[in-house]
C-alpha cells in the first residue's frame, strides 16, 4: 500500500489506485478501468495548411503548436471527419497523437 500525493508516481508504480474523497472511496481500479470509467483517449492531429481558414465550418476548432495547427478530437470518426477536411482543405496531416488522461485530470473529474 501506498499513500502519495504525487499522482505521477502512483499511475507508474502501482497496479491498482483507489481514490478516497471525504473519507471514502470515490474510486479504485486499475489505471485502465479507471480511465475507462472517468476519461477518454484524446486524438490530437497537426498539420500543415496555408490557409486554415478552409477548415472553417469543416473541422474542429484548432490551434497553433510546435510550428503546426493542432485539431483535437474525441473519437476515431472525428479523427477521421478532421483528418478529410484537413487533406481536402490542401493540407497534410503530419502526426497524430493518442492520449489518455492522467491520474490528476481523472482525480479532478471525481471531485465535479
Amino acid at each position: 500500500m501506498l499513500s502519495a500525493h504525487n499522482l505521477y508516481q502512483v499511475e507508474a508504480i502501482c497496479d491498482k489506485v483507489m481514490i478516497l474523497r471525504r473519507g471514502k472511496m470515490a474510486a479504485f481500479g486499475t489505471m485502465h478501468e479507471l480511465r475507462d470509467q472517468f476519461g477518454s483517449i484524446t486524438y490530437s492531429i497537426f498539420f500543415s495548411l496555408d490557409d486554415p481558414g478552409k477548415l472553417l465550418g469543416h473541422a474542429k476548432p484548432y490551434r497553433q503548436e510546435e510550428g503546426f495547427w493542432v485539431c483535437e478530437v474525441q473519437d476515431i470518426r472525428e479523427l477521421n471527419e478532421c483528418s478529410t477536411a484537413i487533406t481536402e482543405a490542401g493540407g497534410r496531416v503530419e502526426r497524430i497523437e493518442s492520449r489518455y488522461p492522467s491520474l490528476e485530470e481523472m482525480l479532478l473529474a471525481i471531485g465535479k
